[in-house]
């Protein structure tokens, strides 16, 4: 570098604002940069635009970088012509010289080629932002009524106009040319299931169509949008979001070589075609292609950065993962989604008619990750987005939360990339927080944010970055914030007093009142669990719906094959002879497969989402309920037999098992919760297994708490013993309100006891001997659930609004996908192993079915069982 070193800055956008960044952080002597802004604004933040529609929020960057004397913002100052041969770039007031020339001038929003086209609107600056604020609310005041919003595009930008309008008070309508929403980034089954999340928040959606002009009154106001098939869509405003294109005019004038699509072309350095300049951002073409995301721009940053320094850096390649920032929609894509990659295998859960979506690309051995989709259920998306490329180390659909499992604990290596936005490493933030290098350690949230820049742009990559945090704080022994993520500072415990205190009845209160931002994956469950505590009603009404986990959302459990189990509720496990006859006429007219299960009940597997309702009047009718196999609530109670019929039976524990099952029903919680009633010391019902366990003794009941099953087994603990019928109940009333109100989100009872000061002890002081006086209203709030249950499917079965998110696509296929997909086996449909499919012969039979009896292969996921006969 020499001692007068002037780079110039063309653009005023995210990409400008980041390489500037990034020259004075590398704080050469000597170098001075100068950025020549077209926009009036600062530098602000184009991915949170959505958020200026709806509200008057600050998008601009740190400010800090415009104070440094070696830098020169001047905005509203357009570049008009670059001289290369002079190194100069002139504006309507002045001539620069330059020694480094970076274009950064971004993109346009692409527009309609039709008549009326110029009485649309775009959505792509602060500008156009403020235009749309504007017009909503003047065609209110003058129609009298909602405005019709039409938004043509179905992209990420097309659907973020859709909603903000929306919010603003126009009635919005979606057209798309392609078949699916956001099909750049999703496949149809992701497309398809996006238009349905889309069209629950009240956002009409219309795909497969072309627009062909816009219909303008005498005073040129807009009145329709005319469609290709001679269908004119009633509008007051049309937003056109069909994407953008490079801002490349001086690159094409000074003479620069240009991608086939536009765009000046550079090579991995982001050097451009002629010495000295460089391009950076949506208008740099790097082979072939010029690509709108955040992320890739700020890679391109640095490393322009870094060579202008004298530097070797060279830019990896476009990172085209996306997050949909629209409320109540979760949607995400990334790597190779449309499984491009030669023997590339696809793991898919598929819910269409819910929403549901959720897609991993593998590599043929099934072990490397490739990329995925998730929509209506993101949460894995966080942690697999930084082991693309790498081993998963489990079976890919174990990753899935559309099974209802929980995903694998993985370490992440150091040089896995956490923030894809800011390119930062695992081992960065770890670094981070230990202070290594003699700086002072991040200990929180927002001074990590500040010292790495993870999770400053989009923010998907949050919650793990607090994973991070919290488990590099417990290696150095320091103690864990309890805030429950970023949005909230307060624990789950004290939230849930806060709401209690307060009665808050709807997540958009308490964010409001207690937290900031718009909620994340850790939040928004943890919240609507709070609300399903506290408010007695159905869980699914006022809003609560998005916030629930995947199989509330469906009052059913999801399985690995995309279809859903059915469990009604067995109280006690004890059943008539006329209500078995129902499940089994049921297993039989829905072709389900059937087991009793360990918690005494019988499920029923392969329901169709669209089948539910239907199964479950039958059940309903016959005096059957839910069993809330689907929510973190009370599962079961089980039990032996007891006095009725045992020897050895010292009290009856069906009954008591009865009681408890119909008492505590309904009942959300932090984590499932099941219990167990034996009826002697022969501990047959596995009660100290469970999370409230009671056996019988000749002189009453002992009660056991905090133990449970799963992959960290705990036996439960004596609380009291040798109690009465209502004694026990008493204080069963009291310990689980206790842990409802006070344990962590997705804590089981064992971890809750064993975090309280005092474990059991704890326990026993405020349950039995009721220290903290707080008896009194634990039991009135159990009381009031209670009082206030009312079995879920019951209360969906009466509602025609509720039954609506049970229907499919009307263009969902009539005919299943003809892949080998179950095995009838031991008289049962059941999934296919991944090498049963593999071995099939050509006429569709096993090797091992052709040489005697055998599983029987079936196609389809949607048909019923065909045997061995039909299939012959």
């Amino acid at each position: 570098m020499t001692a007068e070193h002037h780079v110039v800055v063309v653009g005023g956008g995210p990409a400008a604002h980041r390489v500037t960044e990034a020259l004075r952080a590398r704080g050469r002597a000597g170098t001075r940069v100068t950025v020549l802004a077209e926009e009036a604004h600062r530098p602000y933040d184009r991915v949170a635009l959505s958020r200026a529609l709806t509200g008057d929020v600050d998008l601009t960057f740190d400010p800090a970088v415009w104070d440094d004397p070696a830098v020169e913002l001047r905005t509203g100052e357009p570049v008009t012509e670059i001289d290369v041969a002079r190194r100069v770039v002139r504006t309507p007031t002045a001539e620069l010289a330059y020694d480094d020339l970076v274009l950064a001038t971004g993109s346009d929003a692409a527009r309609l080629r039709i008549p009326g086209a110029e009485a649309t609107h775009v959505y792509r600056t602060l500008e156009d932002v403020a235009t749309l604020r504007r017009e909503v609310t003047r065609l209110a005041a003058d129609l009298g009524r909602r405005p019709r919003a039409v938004v043509v595009g179905g992209g990420l930008l097309g659907l973020e106009a859709a909603g903000g309008v929306q919010e603003l008070g126009a009635d919005a309508t979606v057209v798309n040319v392609a078949g699916w929403l956001m099909n750049a980034q999703l496949d149809e089954g992701a497309g398809q299931a996006l238009g349905r999340l889309i069209t629950a928040t009240g956002i009409d959606v219309r795909c497969g169509v072309m627009p062909v002009g816009v219909a303008l009154d005498d005073d040129g106001a807009v009145t329709a949008l005319e469609l290709q098939d001679a269908e004119a869509l009633p509008a007051d405003l049309v937003i056109v979001a069909i994407g953008v294109r490079p801002r490349d005019e001086l690159a094409r004038a000074a003479g620069l070589e240009l991608g086939p699509r536009g765009g000046a072309v550079i090579d991995e350095r982001c050097a451009t075609s002629v010495p000295g300049v460089w391009a950076i951002g949506e208008v740099a073409a790097f082979e072939g292609r010029c690509v709108g995301l955040v992320a890739p721009a700020n890679t391109m940053a640095e490393v322009c950065a870094e060579n202008l320094h004298g530097g070797a850096a060279t830019f990896p390649g476009f990172d085209t993962a996306t997050k949909l920032k629209l409320s109540g929609v979760d949607v995400a894509s990334f790597g190779d989604a449309f499984a491009a990659t030669e023997g590339a295998l696809e793991v898919v859960y598929a819910d269409p008619a819910r929403g549901m979506y959720q897609k991993l690309v593998v590599t043929d051995d099934a072990t490397t990750l490739l990329g995925g989709i998730f929509v209506g259920d993101a949460s894995p998306y966080t942690a697999l987005r930084p082991m693309l490329g790498r081993e998963l180390g489990a079976e890919p659909g174990a990753f899935l939360s559309a099974g209802g499992g929980e995903a694998p604990q993985t370490e992440l290596p150091d040089d896995a990339i956490l923030c894809s936005c800011n390119n930062v490493a695992v081992g960065t933030v770890r670094a981070a927080v230990r202070g290594d290098g003699g700086a002072d350690p991040c200990r929180d949230i927002a001074a990590l944010k500040a010292c790495t820049r993870a999770g400053t742009q989009c923010g998907s990559c949050v919650p793990m970055l607090k994973k991070t945090l919290d488990g590099e704080l417990t290696k150095a022994g320091v103690a864990v914030s309890t805030a429950m993520c970023e949005h909230f500072e307060l624990s789950r415990p004290e939230l849930f007093e806060a709401v209690r205190a307060l009665e808050l009845t709807s997540f958009e209160e308490i964010l409001d009142r207690f937290g900031g931002g718009r909620g994340c994956d850790v939040c928004k469950p943890a919240v609507a669990s709070i609300l399903a505590s506290t408010a007695g009603e159905y869980v699914l009404d006022g809003g609560r719906g998005a916030l629930q986990d995947t199989n509330d959302r469906a009052l059913a459990n999801m399985q690995k094959d995309g279809t859903y189990s059915v469990v009604p509720r067995i109280p006690g496990g004890e059943i008539t002879p006329a209500r078995l006859a129902v499940i089994a006429r049921v297993a039989e007219r829905y072709g389900l497969y059937t087991k009793i299960t360990g918690a005494l009940r019988i499920d029923m597997f392969g329901a169709r989402l669209e089948q539910l309702p239907d199964i479950w009047k039958e059940l309903v009718e016959a005096g059957f309920e839910s069993g809330h196999a689907y929510g973190k609530a009370l599962r079961n109670v089980k039990s032996c037999v007891g006095s009725t019929w045992c020897r050895f039976g010292v009290q009856d524990s069906v009954a008591m098992a009865i009681r408890l099952e119909l008492r505590y029903r309904g009942l959300r919680s932090p984590h499932k919760l099941k219990m167990g009633v034996s009826g002697c010391a022969r501990e047959c019902a596995e009660a100290r297994g469970k999370d409230v366990g009671v056996i019988a003794t000749a002189d009453g009941w002992n009660l056991y708490v905090g133990g449970n099953g799963g992959a960290t087994p705990a036996h439960a603990q004596l609380l009291a013993k040798d109690l009465d019928d209502e004694t026990l109940i008493r204080y069963i009333d009291r310990y689980l309100m206790y842990y409802v109100r006070t344990a962590d989100r997705l804590q089981r009872t064992a971890r809750w006891m064993e975090e309280l000061d005092g474990g059991v002890d704890h326990v026993h002081r405020v349950v039995v001997e009721d220290s903290l006086g707080i008896g009194a209203d634990l039991e009135a709030a159990m009381a009031r659930h209670v009082d206030t249950y009312a079995d879920e499917w019951a209360a969906t079965l009466q509602d025609p609004d509720r039954l609506r998110r049970f229907r499919s696509f009307v263009n969902a296929p009539a005919e299943p996908d003809a892949n080998p997909a179950y095995v009838l086996d031991r008289g049962q449909r059941r999934p296919a192993t991944a090498a049963e499919r593999a071995g099939v012969l050509a006429d569709g039979v096993t090797a091992a079915d052709a040489a005697g009896p055998a599983p029987v292969l079936v196609a389809g996921a949607s048909i019923p069982v065909r045997t061995a006969e039909a299939r012959a």
